[in-house]
């Protein structure tokens, strides 16, 4: 099974949320749309900015931290277009 990581551009403020799922990156960018979660919700309506498949979901929490770390934040901004 895929796991994806995904990064979340706010259309209201241009905040970035960085998640990982087994999901399809565009049924939890739905999901979150939808208020599935109290940060999101508050922050909303947003677009998928970047997503990127892993091999197991190890791999896709140790990429999450990464990318919310000092410099994952600065290779985030960059793979998300900024």
């Amino acid at each position: 099974m895929s796991h994806y990581v995904y990064v979340l551009e706010s259309l209201r403020n241009g905040k970035r949320y960085v998640g990982s799922t087994s999901k399809a990156p565009e049924t939890r960018l739905r999901e979150h749309n939808s208020g599935s979660n109290r940060w999101t919700r508050q922050n909303r309506p947003f677009k998928l900015a970047y997503y990127e498949e892993c091999q197991s979901r190890a791999d896709a929490n140790r990429r999450e931290r990464f990318l919310k770390s000092g410099v994952g934040r600065r290779i985030r901004d960059e793979l998300a277009g900024d």
